[in-house]
């Protein structure tokens, strides 16, 4: 009797053991199928980036063959050279580079603020006045183009830097919200005990809140960078002097009338795109937190 039982138990376990084993094979059969759609949709998305590695590589006889040759035979390495040369690059760079991080800076400043009063601070109309920000992301930014330029025009911004960067203060709605998400899920004990040990509202939004909030201001430090990197039609409608150009309009400096140098052109833009790559490379884990824990989620 007792050996029935031992055996029945036996059994039992070894029916348990491969009902376990046959989860874990699933698990490992399931987590390898998304891996490979994920793997198979990275590919598909990158072919546009690697087409362009092509064909900064590639000599101007071979850029229209057809088939497409993936593999340029032989390299031109030299089109990356003469792409910095052709048109005034690395002032363009600076153009850029000083623009974004401008932007960066006063979009930092001033939508953490705004944020900040409308997520930690309680005042009459609060949720209205932030209804109505959140309101005006609803107009195409067409709309205020005419108005804007007249403005800046009469201010007599037109031509220099200045309405790429200085409204950049005025803060942005969307990036606002986002902040304000954010902020919303940081507990209130925390402004509470600073008031208690004598921190007034800055001395909290400055030691607390932003410390708390890196992965939020990495996001749309991230965000802000890459709009004002890539921007063309602000330049394209302010910037009237070549030497003020970036690089996203000096890019036009490619396209000729008779002849485009479509090699030059395409190796000037994967130089372009290395530094926001290496950006992202080294962000991406901070950027990712910031993301999901905020209003995208």
């Amino acid at each position: 009797m007792a050996q029935q039982s031992f055996s029945t138990q036996n059994k039992r376990r070894a029916g348990r053991a491969g009902a376990s084993q046959t989860r874990s094979s699933q698990r490992r059969l399931q987590q390898f199928a998304i891996h490979l759609v994920l793997i198979g949709l990275g590919l598909l998305f990158s072919i546009p980036f690697l087409w362009l590695l092509s064909t900064s590589l590639k000599p101007p006889e071979q850029l229209f063959r057809l088939p497409p040759e993936w593999i340029p035979r032989p390299a031109q390495w030299n089109n990356y050279l003469r792409a910095t040369t052709f048109i005034p690059f690395f002032r363009y760079f600076g153009n850029t580079l000083y623009i974004a991080v401008f932007n960066v800076v006063a979009v930092m400043i001033s939508c953490s603020l705004a944020a900040y009063g409308f997520a930690r601070i309680r005042w009459p109309g609060r949720d209205a006045l932030f209804f109505v920000l959140i309101a005006t992301l609803m107009i195409p930014s067409g709309v205020t183009l005419i108005p804007s330029f007249l403005i800046f025009r009469a201010l007599g911004w037109v031509g220099s830097f200045n309405p790429l960067t200085w409204p950049a203060l005025t803060g942005n709605a969307f990036y606002i919200f986002l902040l304000r998400q954010f902020f919303l899920t940081i507990p209130q004990e925390l402004s509470a005990a600073a008031k208690i040990d004598g921190a007034n509202e800055f001395q909290t939004f400055w030691r607390i809140i932003l410390p708390l909030a890196r992965p939020a201001l990495a996001a749309v430090s991230l965000f802000t960078f890459l709009a004002n990197w890539n921007d063309f039609i602000g330049p394209l409608i302010y910037l009237g002097n070549k030497e003020q150009y970036t690089l996203a309009l000096g890019l036009y400096g490619f396209l000729g009338r008779v002849r485009t140098e479509w090699g030059m052109l395409m190796a000037a833009s994967a130089i372009m795109i290395a530094p926001v790559m290496i950006l992202f490379f080294f962000t991406q884990r901070t950027f990712i937190q910031g993301i999901t824990t905020t209003g995208l989620k």
